[in-house]
C-alpha cells in the first residue's frame, strides 16, 4: 500500500488518474479507516487530501458559500453565518456519528460514500447545493444529487475528486430544515429522513419548494410532485396532509429489520410535514 499526501488538487488528481489497482481518497477518514480495519477494503493507494490549500476552509462568496472537501462537520456547526443561512444543512451535518466522529467526518465524504441513508445529502439536495468536481479533464460543477447513483456508487470517473460543496445565498423569506427517524436517540443510521427548503412571499404563500427524502430509495428522492403541491398556497393542515400522502406514495424503500416498507412510507410522510413546518417558520411563515 502507498500513502501519498499531495499539496495541490492537480497532483491529487494525477495520482488517482495514473493509479493502478484500487485507490482511495482520505479526507476525514471516518468511513475509509473503519472499512479498512474491518477488512472490507484494501486500497493499493491512499491519497490524503488534507494538506491541499483551501480544502479545509468555509468561504463566504458573492454567490453564497464554498465548503472545502476536508472541512469537518464539527466546524460547520461553529460557523454562525452558515448556520444562519442554512440551518437545515448544519443540523444534518451535526447528526453524523458522535461528537468525536464529527471532528473528522466531512459532508463531501458523506456524499461520496453514497449511502442512501446519509444524513447530509437530503439536506444538501433540498438546498440545491452543487459539487465542484476536479478531474483529469478540468473542473465541472454538478448538482449534489448527481453524485450518488446507487448504494456505494458514484458518478465520479477515474481521477475525479469532489473538492468543494457550493451553497447559494439564503433568499429573503426562505428557510430549510432536516429531520430523520432513528431507533435510538443518537449515533444511528436514518431509517428514513427528509430535507425541505421553502421560499415565501410577503403573505406567507409558498413560491418555491424543494423536498428530498433519504433512506427511501437507492438514492435520495427529490420530490417534484410534492413541491408542486405546496407552491401557491400557505402551509395549512390540508397542504400538510397532501404533502404526507404524496411523499409516502413516492417512496421506494427496502424492507429489513430496521423498518418495513409500510413503516418507512408512513414515517417519510410524517417527517416531510414536520420538516416543512420548521422550514416554513424559519422563512417567516405563520
Amino acid at each position: 500500500m502507498r500513502y501519498i499526501r499531495p499539496l495541490s488538487i492537480e497532483d491529487a488528481v494525477g495520482l488517482l488518474a495514473d493509479a493502478s489497482g484500487t485507490s482511495a481518497i482520505l479526507a476525514g477518514g471516518s468511513d475509509l479507516l473503519v472499512r479498512m480495519k474491518g477488512g472490507f477494503v484494501d486500497p493499493d493507494l491512499i491519497v490524503d487530501i488534507k494538506a491541499i490549500e483551501g480544502l479545509s476552509e468555509i468561504r463566504e462568496t458573492a454567490d453564497g458559500f464554498s465548503i472545502g472537501a476536508t472541512v469537518p462537520c464539527a466546524v460547520l456547526g461553529e460557523s454562525s453565518v452558515l448556520k444562519k443561512a442554512w440551518p437545515g444543512v448544519v443540523e444534518a451535518s451535526k447528526l453524523i456519528g458522535s461528537k468525536q466522529v464529527q471532528g473528522r467526518c466531512t459532508i463531501v465524504g458523506n456524499l461520496c460514500n453514497a449511502s442512501p441513508a446519509a444524513d447530509s445529502v437530503p439536506a444538501l439536495v433540498a438546498a440545491a447545493a452543487k459539487a465542484v468536481v476536479a478531474g483529469p479533464s478540468g473542473k465541472r460543477t454538478i448538482p449534489v444529487e448527481a453524485v450518488p447513483i446507487g448504494p456505494g456508487k458514484t458518478s465520479l470517473t477515474k481521477g475525479e475528486i469532489v473538492e468543494a460543496i457550493l451553497l447559494g445565498k439564503r433568499e429573503p423569506r426562505s428557510g430549510d430544515a432536516y429531520l430523520r427517524f432513528i431507533p435510538r436517540t443518537e449515533m444511528d443510521i436514518a431509517v428514513v429522513s427528509a430535507g425541505v427548503k421553502l421560499s415565501l412571499d410577503e403573505h406567507g404563500v409558498i413560491t418555491a419548494a424543494r423536498l428530498a427524502r433519504g433512506a427511501a430509495a437507492p438514492t435520495v428522492l427529490l420530490g417534484e410532485e410534492a413541491a408542486e403541491a405546496l407552491i401557491g398556497r400557505k402551509l395549512d393542515e390540508a397542504a400538510l396532509e397532501r404533502l404526507a400522502k404524496i411523499c409516502a406514495g413516492a417512496c421506494r424503500p427496502i424492507d429489513d429489520k430496521r423498518g418495513t416498507i409500510e413503516f418507512r412510507r408512513k414515517v417519510a410522510g410524517v417527517l416531510a410535514g414536520r420538516a416543512a413546518t420548521t422550514a416554513y417558520a424559519r422563512a417567516g411563515g405563520k
